[in-house]
């Protein structure tokens, strides 16, 4: 850690005292520094956008803004936000080095790739070592994003994907058979990770899995799984889980696989983009870096979900296959039904309920959401050697049905330690009815999703709705298509207005 004493350096370098400041500027890395600063005075940084911070062999870009107030920060210190403090790791009063920044150079390439060039392996492993050490802005993220959106080959593809591997922690495991089970998502209560994962566990394979948060869906696997556990665990504590119990359901992020994926995700997720191509190497660069050696993928294929007909279905499916098997990654794609959503809860909390009743074996569990769960449980205990061949759907049931499974989660919820959140059904809650005697034809997979989420999931975990009738059923006039449930009366208000505006369910008369 360098020692010097406030002021400029010879090298050009100002040299300033590090004072944390309790803003949290989320994934920006902001730096704020005094108007009466002379090591670095502000006129100094008129048209530039970017500061160079260095500290303990740490070097990071960030956006400058200047300061009035000296009980703030004052004139021989830099003010860190808690996103930049924690990404230096340095102590308070250490002195840190600060200068006007030259442009990632990396953003040469995003410019290539916006005017419709090919990227090579080289410029993509430059892309995501800026990407993973926050050297970009949200804005270059996001332009970044909308040019691969735009056009993005196979091959670059997989090197997107081999880049964002290499730049974060990659998980080795005693066991060479280390499996996983994934969901591309956009069905609503498509919650199989929570069942798949236990039952796996539970015949004895490894599966250490890891999930982002939400993107554009009422709830991730980290989300839900949030109701009943931990899931923001560092790489020891993921380990142990897996040593004690087999499986764990975790968020990726903590665990820093894939950090310049993370980045793609924050920006991704406002901006509601998720093409095939980042999809692939989102979902391929975590698996890899969490040492999967097998997975199952998941992608439904319905006329409201991500992956609109069997066109576009299998052209994903080689798009994986391709990078997968360039990756030396096992892989399994499974084309599901995608018309309607998959259980009744559409939300974290009721998703837990539709969970739980599929393990406790009630009679009323969603029969969709268990059977579903089952028999991609059943194809992962497939890469299984020791189990036959075409026994995998059989031994599935048998774990669930025995409560083998049930038994498990209650072990994998003990080992990640209790929720730190308030998990509660939201007590505002509104019915949407029938229009018409009829039967229900279609149910929209992203209208539902999208009245979820403006009631507030997963943010709030116990908004969403609660769904009461499937395709083919019969309803009456008035009779309650599903319930919207909330707790911020605002945001409950937006889902009511925008279920009574469309529901999402067509009933035919």
């Amino acid at each position: 850690m360098n020692s010097a004493p406030p002021g400029l350096a010879h090298d050009g370098w100002a040299r300033l005292i590090a004072k944390p400041i309790p803003l949290d500027t989320y994934r920006e890395n902001v730096a704020v520094l005094s108007r009466h600063c002379h090591a670095l005075r502000p006129q100094r940084l008129v048209g530039m956008r970017k500061v160079e911070v260095r500290a303990g062999g740490r070097s990071l870009l960030a956006s400058p803004m200047v300061c009035d107030d000296p009980s703030v920060v004052g004139a021989d210190e830099v003010g860190l936000p808690e996103p930049l403090f924690h990404r230096l790791g340095v102590p308070a009063g250490a002195s840190v080095e600060i200068a006007p920044a030259r442009p990632a150079r990396s953003l040469d390439h995003v410019r290539a790739k916006v005017a419709g060039e090919t990227l090579g392996q080289a410029q993509f492993d430059a892309i995501a070592r800026d990407l993973a050490d926050h050297r970009w802005s949200d804005m270059e993220v996001a332009a970044f994003l909308i040019a691969c959106a735009s056009f993005m080959t196979a091959e670059e593809t997989l090197a997107l994907t081999r880049s964002m591997v290499s730049v974060g922690r990659r998980l080795t495991w005693e066991h060479g058979l280390v499996v996983d089970k994934h969901c591309i998502g956009g069905i609503p209560g498509n919650r199989t990770s929570l069942i798949v994962a236990p039952i796996v566990a539970a015949h004895g394979l490894r599966m250490p899995k890891t999930s982002s948060r939400a993107i554009t869906s009422p709830a991730g696997t980290a989300d839900t799984m949030e109701v009943l556990a931990r899931v923001d665990l560092d790489e020891a504590e993921m380990r142990h889980v897996v040593e004690t119990c087999g499986a764990c359901i975790v968020w990726g992020g903590r665990v820093n696989l894939s950090p310049a994926d993370d980045v793609l995700i924050s920006v991704e997720r406002p901006l509601s983009i998720d093409t095939a191509e980042q999809m692939v190497a989102s979902i391929l660069s975590k698996k890899i870096a969490a040492g999967s050696s097998h997975l199952v993928l998941d992608v439904p294929v319905g006329p409201s979900a991500k992956i609109r007909d069997a066109g576009a279905a299998l052209r994903l499916k080689k798009l994986f296959e391709f990078v997968a098997s360039r990756l030396g990654l096992s892989l399994d794609v499974i084309l599901s039904d995608g018309h309607q959503p998959v259980g009744r809860g559409v939300g974290p909390v009721l998703e837990v309920r539709d969970v739980l009743a599929v393990l406790e074996n009630h009679k009323d569990a969603p029969l969709d959401l268990r059977e579903k769960a089952i028999r991609l449980a059943g194809r992962v205990l497939e890469a299984d050697p020791a189990l036959p061949i075409g026994a995998g759907e059989h031994r599935a049931r048998d774990l669930l049905e025995s409560g083998a499974a049930r038994r498990k989660l209650d072990d994998m919820i003990a080992a990640q330690g209790p929720s730190p959140i308030k998990a509660e059904l939201g007590s505002l809650v509104h019915e949407v009815a029938a229009p018409r005697d009829g039967r229900v034809e279609a149910i929209d997979c992203l209208r539902i999703a999208t009245i979820a989420r403006l009631a507030g999931a997963p943010n709030d975990p116990g908004a969403g709705l609660d769904l009461l009738f499937k395709v083919g059923d019969t309803v009456r006039a008035g009779e309650p298509l599903f319930r919207i449930h909330g707790s911020e009366p605002s945001d409950f208000h937006f889902a009511v207005e925008a279920g009574g505006e469309d529901c999402g369910v067509k009933v035919s008369a």
